[in-house]
C-alpha cells in the first residue's frame, strides 16, 4: 500500500488531500480517488496539466508512496511575453523619466 497526496490551488483556495492505494496506482488512479475532480468542475482532465513534486507527467505514472500529485491550472498569460513587456515598459518609464527630468531643468 502507498500514501500520495493530490493537491489543486485556485488562486484564493488550495485543496491538498491524502490518498491511499495500492502499490502500481497511478496518476489518474489517485486524481480520481481524491475526488477533486467533482469537487472543481472546471478542471478538463481531457486537457489538465499534472505533474509529481512540481515536473510535469504522464497521466498513466506509476506513483511512489510519498508522492505529492500537482493539478495544474492553464496559464492565464504566456511567461515569456509578459517578461518581454515588463522589459520594454521599464526601458520607456527609464528613458521618459529621464527626458521629463531634463526639461524640468530648462
Amino acid at each position: 500500500m502507498i500514501d500520495v497526496e493530490v493537491a489543486y490551488a485556485k488562486a484564493d483556495e488550495q485543496v491538498v488531500l491524502r490518498v491511499h492505494g495500492q502499490k502500481g496506482m497511478t496518476l489518474q488512479d489517485a486524481v480520481q480517488k481524491s475526488g477533486l475532480l467533482g469537487q472543481f468542475p472546471e478542471i478538463d482532465w481531457a486537457t489538465v496539466d499534472v505533474g509529481v513534486y512540481g515536473k510535469i507527467a504522464k497521466k498513466d505514472a506509476a506513483l511512489n508512496d510519498g508522492d505529492r500529485i500537482e493539478i495544474y491550472r492553464p496559464l492565464i498569460a504566456d511567461p515569456k511575453e509578459m517578461r518581454k513587456k515588463r522589459a520594454a515598459e521599464g526601458k520607456a518609464m527609464r528613458r521618459g523619466g529621464g527626458e521629463e527630468a531634463g526639461q524640468e531643468g530648462e
